[in-house]
C-alpha cells in the first residue's frame, strides 16, 4: 500500500508539470486578421447638396443655355427670301425649301446643347436618383422656352409691313419663326436620352461591382 500511493503521488506530480489540454468543442476567442483588402471597407458615402442649390444651379444653367441658344437660333437660321413684284412677295422653288430651315436649326442646336448639358448635370446630380432626372428634364424644357423666346425676340420682323414698304425687285426675308411646336421637344429628348444613357452605363457598372448607389439608401435632405 505505501509503494502504490507513492506511485499514484509521482504521477499527480507529472501530470500537475504538463501544459492543460486544449478543450475541445468550446471555440478560443476569434481575433479578426488585419484587413488587408481595401474592397472589405464600405466605401464612405459621397455628400448630397441641398436641394435648393441642385435646382437653382440646374435653373441658371439652363437659363444661360437658351439664352445663348436663341441668339444662336436667330443669327444661324436660314431663312427663305421673299421676291417682291407687283403683286406683293412670292417665294421660288428653290427658296421654298428654305423655309422650315428655322425649325431644323433650333432643332440641332436644342439638342446638341441639352445632350450636352443635361448629361453633364445628370451626372452631377446622380445621387439624388430619379429626381435629378426630373430636375434635368424640367431645366431642359426652361432652356428650350427661353432660346425660343430669345429668337423671337431678336429675329421676328413680321413680313406684311415689309412687303407693303419694299418696292419690285427687292429680297425679304421670311420671319423667324417656328411652324410646328415640335422641334422645341428637342431639348427635352437631347437631355432625357443623355440621363438615359449615363443612368445605363452606371448602374450596369454597379451591379458588376456590386456596389449600390448612396442615394438608394434614402431621399437626399431637403432644404
Amino acid at each position: 500500500m505505501p509503494g502504490r500511493v507513492g506511485v499514484m503521488r509521482h504521477t499527480v506530480e507529472v501530470s500537475d508539470s504538463l501544459p492543460p489540454r486544449p478543450v475541445y468543442g468550446q471555440p478560443g476567442p476569434y481575433l479578426a486578421p488585419p484587413s488587408m483588402n481595401p474592397f472589405g471597407v464600405p466605401p464612405a458615402p459621397e455628400p448630397v447638396m441641398p436641394w435648393a442649390k441642385a435646382i437653382l444651379v440646374t435653373v441658371v444653367v439652363f437659363l444661360v443655355a437658351g439664352v445663348v441658344g436663341g441668339w444662336a437660333w436667330q443669327q444661324f437660321s436660314p431663312l427663305a427670301q421673299y421676291t417682291v413684284d407687283e403683286q406683293g412677295g412670292a417665294l421660288g422653288e428653290e427658296q421654298m425649301t428654305r423655309v422650315f430651315g428655322p425649325d431644323g436649326t433650333f432643332t440641332a442646336i436644342g439638342f446638341v446643347t441639352a445632350f450636352l448639358l443635361g448629361g453633364a448635370l445628370f451626372w452631377w446630380l446622380r445621387n439624388y436618383g430619379p429626381w435629378s432626372v426630373a430636375v434635368v428634364v424640367l431645366g431642359a424644357c426652361l432652356g428650350s422656352g427661353v432660346s425660343w423666346g430669345v429668337g423671337m425676340l431678336l429675329g421676328h420682323d413680321p413680313l406684311n409691313p415689309r412687303l407693303e414698304a419694299a418696292k419690285p425687285g427687292d429680297l425679304v426675308a421670311a420671319p423667324l419663326e417656328l411652324h410646328t411646336w415640335t422641334p422645341a421637344v428637342a431639348w427635352l429628348v437631347g437631355a432625357a436620352l443623355a440621363a438615359a444613357v449615363i443612368a445605363a452605363v452606371t448602374w450596369r457598372a454597379e451591379d458588376a461591382t456590386g456596389s449600390k448607389p448612396v442615394a438608394s439608401e434614402g431621399h437626399p435632405p431637403v432644404h
